[in-house]
């Protein structure tokens, strides 16, 4: 749901809402007493009962710890609630901060839903720096946002949320400054763009077609100015990217190739509105080889909207959550619909190759020997390791464009949950200073990646004796074997690869996050933007 998120003034214990939600560090609470400002307001309007009642309930403002109370009349909301942010004799640094705003401010969200309230109001220890407190206001207006996501939309018993507004107290009194305000509306913009990807990989395979999510971005393109490039078989087939025909083949789903673009304006090609901004096919395909020189930026997601795992066919329960494939092109999707917005100086795009991995008559098989775009030959061992084929020849097709870097995203590898767990996400590159920056951006938008290596001498894991290179290397280090396998396709350009099978989908709420799902990778591509643009 969308609901607007504004900024106030004043003291919370007398701002009038349905629910004040007052964010408290440890740190309030500490030896009894009460260290907190407007924690502190709230208490003595209640004659004492808030710091009773934290006592004998034992909360200490622990990282998730709630306390709810009905005020009677005593404050201007008739409910409080203290969430706790954590953070005594915890190094969480600035970032693990913003972070447990985040998760914060979706609880109090998620509280507000279930007792009705019309208007929420939330108050934190807010920094005095002017741009502490800006990345203050964002995250707590990412988190309020992220929060409230459901997918309902095949419910036929629906939940309605009276929640219509959510306040951010940024101030004691006077209009917050402008600064504040675009933080605010920064912070909401990226938690929908992460909702448009949710949205997209929560929808059934039977719906979400490879002609379906190449429909999405169209209507991104439509919706921000973006150039657009869509093509079919033929077309595929045209720039040789055979690896990916030979995965799409055994589905009756028309296989699609997309490309995205934002151009600044003042460059050649810059982007269009509307109509003008969205092509398909005719003169976009014959610049598709075109290049945009030093600084743009490529993003890369893998986009298979059905992964049965082809005539490698996977399990029954292998294949119930096979829906998520394409997450990767998801977040493409949902970062794109944001640059323009960002407005970076440099072109910026998105690329994605969509179709079905299904078993038929017609499906490629395993022993198969397939050339890609870039002249690699591939021997097919595993027709269920098709994400990283689709990828080869997009990635190729990515590279010639000369980027000055390409980022992917993937549900590349079971493999990468054995190593690093279902929340955190694989990195793998070819280039330390990209490697640093990615790692950075994503500790800033609150997304856990780790770096896994590339050591050459795993290369002959995934040597053929009849072909340039095989699409498994086997059982052990599943995960690097194939991303040294996607590294022959970048060329030299600077590349990051992030194995995101892990967070992209989850099977129970954790915190922000709904059951399903998730969004990964838009936030860090958005801050990846961000941090580029700035230089």
């Amino acid at each position: 749901m969308r609901f607007p998120i504004q900024l106030g003034s004043g003291s919370p214990a007398g701002h009038p809402c349905d629910l004040l939600a007052l964010l408290v560090s440890e740190r309030a609470l500490e030896g009894g007493k009460i260290a907190d400002a407007a924690l502190g307001d709230a208490d003595r309007a209640l004659g004492g009962l808030l710091l009773r009642a934290a006592a004998e309930e034992e909360f200490k403002g622990k990282e998730g710890q709630t306390l709810s109370l009905h005020t009677h009349g005593k404050l201007g909301a008739p409910r409080l609630l203290v969430v706790g942010l954590g953070g005594a004799g915890k190094a969480r640094g600035p970032e693990g901060e913003l972070e447990s705003l985040r998760q914060a401010a979706a609880r109090a969200v998620k509280a507000a839903r279930g007792v009705g309230a019309h208007k929420l109001a939330i108050a934190w220890p807010r920094a005095a720096d002017p741009e502490r407190l800006a990345l203050e206001v964002q995250a707590l207006a990412e988190g309020s946002a992220l929060g409230a996501y459901r997918f309902d939309r095949y419910l036929r018993e629906k939940k309605p949320s009276r929640l219509a507004r959510v306040e951010l107290l940024a101030r004691d009194a006077g209009k917050p400054p402008r600064a504040l305000d675009e933080a605010a509306q920064l912070g909401a913009r990226i938690a929908e763009a992460t909702c448009l990807a949710r949205d997209l990989v929560n929808e059934p395979a039977g719906k979400m077609t490879p002609r379906a999510l190449a429909d999405a971005a169209r209507k991104v393109a439509r919706e921000y100015g973006l150039s657009i490039e869509v093509l079919g078989r033929a077309g595929i087939a045209k720039l040789g990217m055979n690896l990916f025909l030979g995965v799409a083949q055994g589905s009756l789903e028309e296989p699609q190739l997309v490309r995205l673009s934002y151009r600044p304006r003042g460059r050649r090609g810059a982007n269009g509105a509307g109509s003008k901004g969205a092509r398909a096919n005719g003169g976009a395909a014959r610049r598709s080889a075109a290049k945009d020189g030093v600084g743009s930026l490529a993003l890369v997601g893998k986009a298979i909207t059905f992964d049965s795992g082809g005539l490698s066919i996977k399990t029954a329960q292998g294949m119930e959550d096979m829906k998520t494939d394409m997450a990767g092109a998801a977040a493409v999707i949902g970062a794109m619909s944001l640059v323009a917005e960002l407005a970076p100086p440099f072109p910026v795009h998105g690329f994605f190759g969509a179709c079905e991995n299904m078993p038929s008559g017609a499906a490629y098989k395993p022993g198969d020997v397939i050339t890609g775009k870039n002249g690699t030959s591939v021997e097919i061992l595993n027709t269920d390791a098709e994400g990283r084929l689709v990828l080869a020849d997009v990635l190729a097709w990515a590279a010639e464009h000369e980027p000055s870097a390409i980022v992917d995203l993937a549900t590349l590898t079971g493999a990468i949950l054995v190593a690093l767990g279902p929340w955190i996400s694989g990195l793998f590159s070819n280039d330390d200073a990209l490697a640093a920056e990615v790692q950075g951006a994503a500790l800033a938008a609150g997304e856990q990646v780790w770096r896994m290596p590339l050591p050459p001498e795993m290369e002959e894991l995934i040597k053929s004796p009849i072909a340039d290179l095989k699409n498994t290397g086997g059982r052990f280090g599943g995960s690097i074997n194939a991303a040294l396998f996607l590294q022959h396709f970048v060329e030299k350009v600077p590349w990051v690869h992030l194995d995101i099978a892990g967070p992209s989908s989850i099977d129970k709420d954790k915190g922000y996050n709904p059951r399903g799902g998730t969004g990964a990778g838009v936030r860090l591509l958005a801050e990846l933007v961000r941090r580029r643009a700035r230089g």
